[in-house]
């Protein structure tokens, strides 16, 4: 199932699928459900409707037992290796990922890391309790901080759930609060970093100005500041100063090595795999990439560089106008994945998270410094990373090299200016507008800019 849909393996598997699921007659007509990804076990169709609809979108994502095509939810062999189950988790895959060099002793001079790296191997030896086989202390505690992420639960909430397990069940070997747990995320690399920001959107708050209270430009405060009140409310106060604004960073390049170690083989393939003939399947066919082929040919000379794609708007996540309120995430794609798998949500990461009161308008540049700091260092240094499919390393480079955005966002991303008189970024000084007087508005009913023909 995880294989490319337009190998002769996946379209084999297909028909064998097909087969078994139309093998003992059907009381709905010679129909089953389809299992696609778009239909998810819900239409019922024909044979031929649904070996379309599974060549075209591949199955649905985790149907890896056929229960509603005629196989048993449970394995008719009680004997059979639970191993084979897939809730296994891959704890010791997951710390060799994020601490290769420092499991294989290569990077001894961080201590730092490898005081991580044991203490992380000593908790994944731990049992969750006296002879269990299915968890370990480390394992377990990921899982329940996945549902606590994936429901909404509060810190608060989550806290409490801990001690109530321990409570209930003294020999549970778990953290005893939210903050504990999320230590254990932090060390594994899979945590995002807090940078305050000057509320009037001047400066960040980071690198040599990170001691900083107040703003270079404006001189605004970091934090909110409070009306004098009681003496004895000031300490506390003090102790937990809130920041102003805040930006969200989550760290690039070390997604991005993990992501290389994982899939190298399907980043390669747009070389590799690829059929060049001329037709338009892959951005590699597209003429944008031929050219930064051509200007940057020691880039182009290894398979493993990555070439992104960014995309950032804004929207409420209040539902509601009457609340003021902004949010801005900035998501990259690697287009170097197959089309069918760059823009699945597990490929594409947030790399950073805006908010506050309004939008950041053309300062969002003052945003965007941490990614681009990555970005530099990707490009012309490059770092080194583990292909796990040729088992080797090699030095990832990365560019950005596309922007998806709408004319708003555009705007403030290109620092190009999408209203007035020369608003179309591709016509420029060739726009046709007027400026209706009693409207006090621009208009463009003269502007109509097609295709050439050759282009059609």
């Amino acid at each position: 199932m995880d294989l490319p849909r337009y190998s002769k393996e996946y379209i084999d598997g297909v028909q064998h699928f097909l087969d078994f699921a139309y093998s003992d007659g059907d009381p709905q007509g010679e129909e089953i459900q389809c299992p696609c990804a778009k239909c998810c076990n819900i239409p019922w169709y024909r044979r031929n409707v649904v070996y379309d609809h599974l060549i075209c979108n591949g199955f649905v994502k985790g149907y890896t037992r056929w229960i509603n095509h005629g196989e048993w939810e449970i394995p008719m062999d009680v004997n059979d290796d639970m191993d084979e189950d897939n809730s296994y988790d891959d704890i010791d895959g997951l710390l060799n990922d994020q601490f290769r060099y420092v499991a294989q002793g290569v990077d001894e001079c961080q201590n730092e890391d490898a005081k991580k790296f044991y203490n992380l191997v000593d908790e994944a030896s731990q049992e969750l309790y006296p002879g269990c086989k299915g968890f370990s202390k480390l394992s377990f505690t990921i899982r329940l901080y996945l549902l606590k992420c994936l429901h909404g639960w509060s810190n608060e909430s989550f806290t409490s759930l801990l001690e109530l397990l321990k409570e209930a069940m003294p020999e549970l070997n778990i953290p005893l609060s939210c903050n504990n747990s999320k230590s254990f995320v932090k060390n594994l690399g899979l945590d995002y970093k807090k940078i305050d920001a000057c509320p009037n959107d001047c400066m960040l708050f980071w690198n040599d100005r990170k001691s900083d209270e107040y703003c270079l430009v404006c001189g605004a405060s970091r934090y909110i500041e409070y009306p004098e009140v009681d003496s004895e409310l000031e300490p506390s106060k003090k102790a937990h100063r809130v920041a102003a604004k805040t930006l969200r960073h989550f760290p690039l390049i070390p997604r991005l090595k993990r992501l290389c170690s994982k899939t190298a083989d399907k980043l390669r393939c747009h070389d590799e795999e690829r059929s060049k003939d001329g037709k338009l399947r892959h951005p590699a066919d597209g003429q944008a990439w031929k050219d930064f082929d051509s200007l940057h040919p020691d880039f182009a000379k290894d398979s493993h560089n990555l070439r992104l794609g960014l995309a950032s708007d804004g929207f409420n996540p209040f539902r509601t106008m009457s609340i003021s309120h902004s949010t801005w995430p900035v998501v990259l794609m690697v287009y170097n994945l197959p089309p069918w798998m760059c823009m699945k949500q597990e490929y594409c990461m947030l790399s950073l998270h805006i908010s506050g009161p309004r939008s950041p308008g053309n300062d969002i540049d003052i945003y965007l410094q941490p990614l681009i700091e990555e970005l530099k260092v990707l490009w012309e240094l490059g770092v080194d990373t583990y292909d796990a499919s040729r088992n080797q390393t090699f030095q990832m480079r990365a560019a950005l090299m596309w922007t998806i955005s709408d004319f708003p966002a555009y705007a403030m991303l290109s620092g190009w200016s999408t209203k007035g008189k020369l608003d179309c970024p591709c016509c420029n000084y060739g726009t046709n507008s007027c400026y209706l007087k009693h409207s006090r508005k621009m208009c463009y009913m003269d502007h109509r800019v097609f295709l050439p023909i050759y282009n059609i």
